[in-house]
């Protein structure tokens, strides 16, 4: 008899693992995702908001915490190349686990192979640092091979360790053959062993084993994402090769991410192509209407200099333009108080008649030490403590107005955004 029970509560124990993938038919009208019932958030969430400082938000999240016995996949929770800060990113894992989470968009970047096929990286120039490529054959086809790292006599390293392997060097069937890792390096490695194996500490390489890691060709991220039954953002790469490549040119390029999406029966309203190109964008507005509606043109400034003015702003809205994405940055503010508040950009933006879209949450390690990189630069004076991530969101979210937060780790968003009505 206990043999029995022990056996079905080990049952149910798996059962109650299981995502649950039901398909609702009238997802759509709803706004959210009709392939995952209920999402799995995991502690994280939990963890930061008992972390943060009391504040009516607090409150409110942890009421919602305390009450909520489920949670919905939700458009304002977007999986930035999937779940890369424990998954290698643009692989079958790193999708799933955006799912799982409640990310209801996710993203394939999207760049070509030697045969012109299209597949889901983040560059085309990265399998060495994205993929077990230089622990492989192929790294005979790499365009930069694996050079090991040089000290001088004292131990100081004198030249970094480096390669530079790409997408269009290999033929779709040998892409195929390759596994994701985490996207990472080590400048002081002085092996190819030992240069794969620079994964920072905030991240891990628990997922990144030799039977998973699988690479995608956009098809197959498209087939995924249909059965999973969420919406996508494609983003089309800048090319490292010259263009036309082998006669096929950016236009095609181009043309060829969109048709991929209305041959697999997916309807322009679940698609956000993005690009760092304004002529990409510019290129679907007149030749895919339909598509182009809702295309995303990416903010590519690294430092205040660079940020568009408001005349900028109402430009690209006068070409059609009708969703941007800056970084986390340029959205946000800091006071000598240590408040966030909308920087001028996300004002600007407003008043152009502009949609926004932020990227990227969950990125930059360990917020309390400080000197928190380049998405931090304008506000991280103000940011003290992991739970901040909250109080950013809320700005984001209630103050700038965006429309869906870019995260490495969707959870964190999914469990804001149904905590606080965020279709």
């Amino acid at each position: 008899m206990r043999r029995t029970l022990t056996r079905l509560a080990l049952l149910l124990l798996a059962a109650a693992s299981l995502p649950a993938w039901a398909h609702d038919a009238d997802g759509d009208r709803r706004g959210g995702n009709a392939g995952i019932a209920s999402v799995q958030l995991g502690p994280r969430p939990f963890f930061l908001v008992n972390e943060m400082n009391d504040s009516p938000l607090k409150k409110r999240l942890q009421h919602c915490a305390a009450s909520r016995e489920s949670y919905r996949p939700t458009l304002f929770s977007i999986g930035h190349r999937g779940a890369p800060l424990q998954f290698p990113e643009h692989t079958r894992e790193s999708y799933e686990a955006a799912v799982r989470m409640g990310a209801g968009i996710v993203e394939c970047d999207v760049t070509f192979t030697k045969d012109k096929e299209l597949v889901c990286r983040h560059a085309q120039n990265d399998l060495h640092t994205t993929t077990n490529i230089l622990a492989t054959p192929l790294a005979s086809k790499c365009i930069k091979p694996f050079t090991p790292a040089a000290f001088d006599a004292a131990g100081t390293l004198i030249a970094p360790a480096a390669a530079e392997c790409r997408t269009s060097e290999l033929t779709l069937a040998e892409f195929k053959t390759l596994r994701g890792k985490m996207d990472a390096f080590n400048p002081r490695g002085r092996t190819v062993a030992e240069y794969m194996a620079g994964t920072p500490a905030f991240r891990t390489d628990l997922y990144a084993g030799p039977t998973s890691g699988t690479l995608l060709t956009l098809k197959e991220a498209i087939a995924l994402f249909k059965q999973l039954g969420v919406k996508m953002t494609p983003e089309l790469k800048s090319p490292s090769v010259p263009m036309p490549f082998d006669g096929f040119s950016q236009a095609a390029y181009a043309q060829k991410m969109i048709d991929e999406h209305k041959a697999a029966g997916v309807p322009a309203r679940d698609v956000w192509a993005q690009s760092f190109d304004l002529n990409d964008i510019l290129y679907w507005i007149k030749n895919e209407p339909s598509f182009g509606r809702q295309a995303v043109y990416l903010d590519d400034a690294n430092v205040p200099a660079d940020v568009p003015t408001a005349e900028q702003l109402k430009a690209y809205r006068a070409q059609g333009v009708r969703i941007v994405a800056p970084p986390l940055w340029m959205l946000l503010a800091a006071d000598t108080s240590g408040n966030l508040l909308p920087s001028q950009y996300a004002r600007n933006a407003k008043a152009a008649g502009l949609d926004i879209i932020t990227w990227s949450l969950e990125r930059s390690g360990i917020l309390a030490d400080g000197n928190n990189g380049s998405y931090y630069q304008t506000y991280d004076s103000a940011i003290t403590r992991e739970s901040d991530m909250f109080r950013m969101l809320d700005v984001l979210a209630e103050q700038v107005g965006v429309i869906g937060v870019f995260s490495d780790w969707p959870a964190t968003v999914s469990f804001y955004a149904n905590c606080t009505g965020q279709k």
